[in-house]
């Protein structure tokens, strides 16, 4: 997709987790970056001033997806955009996965057509629940998930499959499909497919002493997705523990975890 000249791109929700790594990935790969965020003087886009190269390669934008003008004035003079801006349901919504998958459903069908009418060269990664080391100091919805784990003390937990891609993995995925000629349509980006009950003992191994749940309840449920296509362009992923261990370290290392 983009040329060797084509190094200058835009990042929406680039303060977000997902986000947060794909811009230090491509400053890595010397991009251009336009990060758009909500604000771009507020402190908790510290850490993206931070990454190396920042200071000359990555301009923040202020920027709200509901309002197009932002949104142009960010974008323009890029090769590419990374979209990777999603609101995040709060605790309050009734039945906010529901809501959530719904939007993003919508969301992705509706980019598909506006790509198709537009003329638009337009690719989708759709990854699993992804986990990994923040760079930012909020919590992401998908990182509460492995805290909860660790924390709550659950009496019982739904022994469930949970597919898991890592961020660091995910970034390089979305960066791959961007640079590959080849590269076309709908990518699923996930890594491991395991139980809860399982990589909870994996935690355990690393880390004894946390407060996981006491009984898993057996589940039926069953997983069939794949990242063989993406694989076949030449994505690679780390191993569970990494991303585990990485993760708890991370987590430890800000504070969430209750424990010095």
């Amino acid at each position: 997709m983009a040329a060797e000249k084509a190094r200058v791109v835009c990042v929406t929700g680039a303060g977000g987790f997902v986000g947060s790594w794909l811009v230090k990935h491509l400053l890595s790969k010397n991009y251009t970056v336009h990060g758009t965020v909500r604000n771009p003087l507020d402190e908790k886009y510290g850490h993206l001033k931070k990454l190396e190269k920042a200071s000359e390669k990555l301009k923040l934008f202020k920027a709200d997806l509901l309002d197009y003008g932002s949104l142009c004035a960010a974008i323009d003079g890029c090769d590419g955009v990374f979209h990777t801006a999603s609101p995040v349901p709060p605790s309050s919504v009734p039945d906010p996965e529901d809501w959530y998958c719904l939007s993003k459903t919508k969301a992705e069908s509706e980019a598909w057509e506006f790509s198709k009418r537009n003329g638009i060269d337009f690719l989708s990664v759709c990854p699993t629940l992804v986990a990994g080391p923040m760079l930012q100091k909020t919590i992401n919805a998908s990182s509460l998930v492995l805290i909860k784990l660790l924390k709550e003390g659950y009496e019982e937990l739904e022994n469930r499959f949970r597919m898991i891609v890592d961020v660091r993995d995910l970034a390089e995925a979305l960066i791959l499909v961007y640079e590959k000629p080849e590269a076309n349509g709908r990518y699923i980006c996930t890594s491991h497919q395991i139980r809860s009950k399982d990589l909870v003992e994996i935690l355990k191994k690393h880390y004894p002493d946390y407060n996981y749940p006491k009984k898993f309840i057996e589940s039926k449920d069953k997983s069939s997705v794949t990242s063989q296509k993406l694989q076949e362009l030449g994505w690679s992923y780390r191993p569970i523990e990494e991303t585990l261990v990485d993760s708890v370290e991370n987590y430890a290392q800000n504070g969430l975890l209750g424990k010095d």
